[in-house]
């Protein structure tokens, strides 16, 4: 038997508050029921942001509040490419989608809430580089900076040269990577032949 209404409510509240961003699944483990959540919904106590992802209303907002967002429902995904540069504090450009990796035979996710942009990565390449951050207290997979370099070199036609550079740039400028750690992964995503001369070129005007 599920807890009482009354009940159902403070256990929904203190989990919201606890974790920022909750999945309906995570309410249902704890008893409470998805008529709850609808009630709750109503009466303004809680704020669904997407189909099956809630929050508080009067809870702060993160400046990378949607990778957030984005890990609760896809939390096999990885935080990639332009979304993790900006991330890194490596660009000003805010990309207009999330972009996220996923595996080769990986189900595409299918949600409307926040924009998602899809990016496919072998299984070795999608288990390298990854560091895992709290954001909006949800468990956040983000490439590393070195790692996300190397990565921009091998989508370059997708992403764009100017970010690639820019990227590349960066990351050397702050100190956030090392030569030799960018160069480890362009090794192992296939691309040092690519990258090598844009790195040499820039570590020697260092």
């Amino acid at each position: 038997m599920p807890p009482s209404t009354g009940n159902q409510r403070d256990l929904a509240i203190r989990l919201l508050r606890k974790e920022g961003l909750v999945r309906l699944a995570e309410f249902q483990a704890l008893g409470v029921t998805a008529a709850a959540i609808s009630r709750l919904q109503k009466e303004g106590a809680v704020v669904r942001l997407a189909r099956g992802l809630y929050q508080l209303p009067n809870a702060a907002l993160h400046v990378h509040q949607s990778f957030a967002e984005a890990a609760k429902l896809v939390p096999k995904g990885v935080i990639c490419l332009a979304s993790a540069l900006a991330f890194h504090g490596l660009t000003d450009h805010t990309p207009a989608k999330v972009w996220l990796a996923i595996g080769n035979k990986q189900w595409r996710p299918r949600i409307d809430y926040p924009p998602l942009r899809i990016a496919r990565f072998p299984d070795r390449l999608l288990a390298s580089g990854v560091e895992t951050h709290r954001i909006e207290g949800a468990s956040v997979r983000v490439f590393g900076v070195a790692k996300t370099i190397a990565d921009l070199f091998r989508y370059r036609r997708t992403v764009g040269d100017v970010m690639v550079i820019e990227g590349l740039r960066a990351a050397l400028r702050l100190r956030k990577a090392s030569a030799a750690e960018i160069a480890r992964y362009a090794h192992e995503g296939r691309v040092w032949k690519i990258l090598e001369p844009y790195l040499t070129a820039l570590t020697s005007d260092a």
